[in-house]
């Protein structure tokens, strides 16, 4: 099942939208999807790298320190 949402773009990015589709040859709304897509994938390993980072309480070692607890 799909929900529709609508959005306003800015005219400059909507242009960027048609010529890409077109030269694509896939609809705007494949192309906003796999965007939408691509964006959660890396704001949400950006969100979990960055609590992790703010964690007070999550020790931070070294790359050496990480290789050697690995036995590499």
């Amino acid at each position: 099942m799909s929900t529709a949402i609508s959005i306003r773009l800015p005219e400059d990015l909507s242009k960027k939208l048609d010529e890409l589709a077109r030269a694509t040859e896939r609809p705007k709304t494949f192309l906003i999807r796999e965007a939408i897509e691509a964006y959660l994938t890396e704001y949400g390993d950006y969100r979990l790298a960055l609590d992790r980072l703010l964690d007070k309480d999550d020790e931070i070692i070294s790359g050496s320190e990480l290789r050697k607890r690995l036995g590499l």
